[in-house]
C-alpha cells in the first residue's frame, strides 16, 4: 500500500519521535522514592525520557548497580550515607540535587513514650554507619544516652559515654527493623521502611526528627554524569512545583521537601 505523503511524515516523525527518546534508568527503594518517580514519569516522557524505575529492597545493591553501570542513577539515600558509602567502597559517586527528607523516628509496639523505656531495654538501630549514629543522636536528643561525640555521624554504640538505663543495643540490616517491632522495646525506623511497613511517622513515632534535619535524601549518579541531559531532565522533575504538592499532599509531613 502505498502511503499519502502526509501519512508518510506522520510515520518517519513517529519513528523519530521513538528513536529520539532517551531511556534512563533508576534504582530506587519502594517508598517514597520509587513513588515519586514514578509520578514524574509523564512529564518526562513528554521531555522525550523514558523513565525505567527499579525498586530494590536494600540500601547497597542500588549504588554498587549505578557505580558499575548497570543503572543510570538512583533515588534511595542521603548525602552521608552516600560519603560513606563512597569512602567504604571506593567509588565516586556523586549528588545531583536533593529533593526531601524522611524525618528519622523512634517506634514501638510496647510502650507509648520514651519516658517508659525501662532498664535494660533492647533497642533496635540500623547498622550501616551514617544511619545509625543517627538513631544514636535521635536517642541522645531524647535524653536516653550521651554520646563521647555529638557531632560524629557515624556513631556506634561503642562510642556511648553515658547509658544510665543500661540499654542493650542490636545493630540490624535498616529494612528488616519494621518486622522486630515485638521483640524489642523500641526500634528506630528510616521513614521509608516505615511507610513501607504500614506506620505513620508523624503519628506512631515516639520521637521523630525536626524538618531542619541535615539528611536531605539525594539524586545520585557516577563522577562526569551529572550533567547528562537526561540526568538534568529528572532532576529538575524531582525539584517541580509540582512534586513539592505532591510530597506534602501524599505524605502529610511524614517526608519534606528539601527544595
Amino acid at each position: 500500500m502505498k502511503l499519502t505523503p502526509f501519512v508518510a511524515a506522520l510515520a518517519l516523525a513517529s519513528a523519530f519521535s521513538v528513536q529520539a527518546a532517551e531511556k534512563l534508568s533508576v534504582a530506587a527503594t519502594a517508598v517514597p522514592h520509587a513513588e515519586i518517580l514514578t509520578f514524574i514519569q509523564p512529564a518526562l516522557a513528554e521531555q522525550g525520557v523514558e523513565l525505567d524505575v527499579k525498586v530494590f529492597t536494600d540500601y547497597v545493591q542500588p549504588n554498587v548497580q549505578v557505580a558499575e553501570g548497570r543503572m543510570d542513577a538512583n533515588f534511595f539515600q542521603h548525602q552521608p550515607y552516600l560519603e560513606s558509602f563512597n569512602e567504604g567502597r571506593d567509588t565516586s559517586l556523586v549528588s545531583v540535587v536533593g529533593v526531601h527528607i524522611e524525618p528519622f523516628g523512634a517506634y514501638s509496639r510496647k510502650i507509648d513514650s520514651l519516658d517508659q523505656v525501662e532498664e535494660g531495654a533492647t533497642i533496635a538501630i540500623p547498622n550501616d554507619p551514617t544511619n545509625g549514629g543517627r538513631a544514636l543522636l535521635l536517642l541522645q536528643e531524647a535524653g536516653l544516652i550521651t554520646l563521647k561525640d555529638d557531632s560524629k555521624i557515624t556513631a556506634t554504640p561503642r562510642d556511648i559515654a553515658e547509658n544510665p538505663k543500661n540499654l542493650e543495643f542490636y545493630e540490624l540490616e535498616a529494612a528488616t527493623l519494621p518486622r522486630i517491632l515485638d521483640q524489642v522495646a523500641v526500634a528506630m525506623i528510616n521513614t521509608n521502611y516505615a511507610l513501607e511497613a504500614g506506620l505513620n511517622p508523624t503519628e506512631d513515632a515516639l520521637i521523630l526528627e525536626g524538618a531542619e534535619s541535615p539528611y536531605v535524601n539525594v539524586l545520585v549518579t557516577r563522577e562526569g554524569n551529572s550533567d547528562d541531559p537526561a540526568i538534568r531532565k529528572l532532576a529538575d522533575a524531582l525539584t517541580s512545583e509540582a512534586v513539592r504538592e505532591y510530597i506534602k499532599v501524599t505524605y502529610e509531613g511524614a517526608v519534606v521537601p528539601a527544595f
